[in-house]
């Protein structure tokens, strides 16, 4: 898998966060509220955003989430359909041009968004940013995996990053 999908994989997650469950050794489920939160945290340690920075970027990027949130909702509907025995294959290539039209939206939407973020922050802080996402995504998703093998975290993501905010 190229470095592009993997990065793209991981943006889509961020469409799905209201499901995710915490991964902190009690199985607590966060709210979406809750969930923003950590992230909003971590991210803005990890990229290094001064609290007005912060205010500026959040509600623009949230945004952004629930708009990427609701265009992968209806891919993931087109998908559901395909599970019906009695589709033809024009129905299968209709809904195959529905799915991929919609990533081309969500593509083009954080295109538009990226602009819209280079009016508040610098290009090396958006690029922190990006990476910051990346491995937030990536601590979150070993959390679950530790969790579905039974075994507990050393230190879950949540904490990690929770105890000594800047």
């Amino acid at each position: 898998m190229t470095t592009r999908k993997i990065i793209l994989l991981l943006i889509a997650l961020c469409g799905f966060i209201p499901v995710l469950k915490a991964v902190d050794g009690c199985n607590q489920h966060l709210s979406p509220e809750e969930f923003r939160a950590k992230q909003r945290a971590f991210i803005t340690e990890k990229a290094e955003l001064t609290p007005q920075e912060a205010e500026k970027f959040f509600p623009l990027y949230f945004e952004l989430q629930d708009r990427k949130k609701q265009l992968n909702d209806e891919a993931g509907a087109l998908l559901r359909k395909g599970r019906n025995a009695k589709i033809t294959d024009a129905e299968y290539g209709e809904m195959l041009d529905g799915v991929y039209d919609l990533r081309i939206s969500i593509n083009r939407l954080e295109k538009h968004y990226l602009d819209k973020f280079r009016k508040i922050l610098s290009n090396k802080k958006l690029f922190a940013i990006q990476r910051a996402e990346i491995h937030f995504n990536r601590e979150l998703l070993k959390g679950i995996q530790r969790n579905r093998l039974g075994t507990l975290p050393q230190k879950p993501p949540g904490e990690r990053f929770m105890e000594n905010p800047r």
